[in-house]
């Protein structure tokens, strides 16, 4: 796979180093030019390097991208997720995404709100009557990118011999809701959180 940027983000990183630079080239004190620059370089090494265990992947049609952990594999299903990945190592750590089919004319906000569709994906989905499972709407959030609308949802999920927490982020373009899920095992969660908030932003509608 490639490096772990999504299409059009190459070189951000450098791009930003070269704009903050430029703009502060003409405004500080003599001498002082260098320590912001060292000081900007330790920044932007932090940021690549905090997306450096992630890998790309694109739809073969191009319409969407996201990120996902390196040392993740894509496993086949069928009658399920469009996609799916799992950490080879800790197998029951997966990421999914679910396309389903909505009114054409439905955006975002016309489902609801971030909560009331967070609670319909618990009940429906997640933790369904009969499932055995028990699922709880920890937050949810609403953001907008690209000119489209997100829900981010966190949920913990109760099962009879353990627990598990999953983040979500649902969007609607077209006729179609795209739902990017990954979960992990409680124990896990602290270790993995923020890996899985970058995935779960990355997700980009491209066409």
């Amino acid at each position: 796979m490639g490096p772990a940027r999504l299409p059009g983000r190459e070189n951000a990183p450098t791009q930003l180093f070269l704009f903050a630079m430029a703009f502060l080239r003409d405004r500080l004190p003599r001498g002082w030019g260098s320590l912001v620059a060292l000081a900007l370089a330790v920044v932007l090494a932090g940021c690549s390097a905090a997306a450096a265990g992630l890998n790309s992947f694109q739809s073969p049609d191009g319409r969407y991208a996201f990120l996902y952990p390196t040392g993740w594999t894509r496993v086949q299903v069928s009658d399920g997720p469009q996609v799916v990945f799992h950490d080879l190592i800790n197998s029951d750590e997966t990421l999914s995404l679910v396309i389903s089919d909505v009114n054409a004319t439905n955006n975002l906000e016309d489902l609801g709100s971030a909560v009331a569709v967070g609670e319909k994906l618990r009940r429906v989905v997640i933790a369904p009557e009969g499932s055995g499972r028990e699922a709880e709407l920890v937050e949810a959030s609403e953001r907008e990118d690209g000119g489209r609308t997100f829900y981010d949802l966190e949920y913990t999920v109760h099962l009879n011999d353990r627990d598990r927490h999953e983040l979500a982020t649902v969007v609607v373009d077209r006729g179609r809701l795209y739902t990017l899920a990954a979960s992990t095992n409680e124990a896990r969660w602290p270790k993995v959180k923020l890996l899985f908030h970058q995935v779960i932003s990355s997700f980009t509608l491209q066409i």
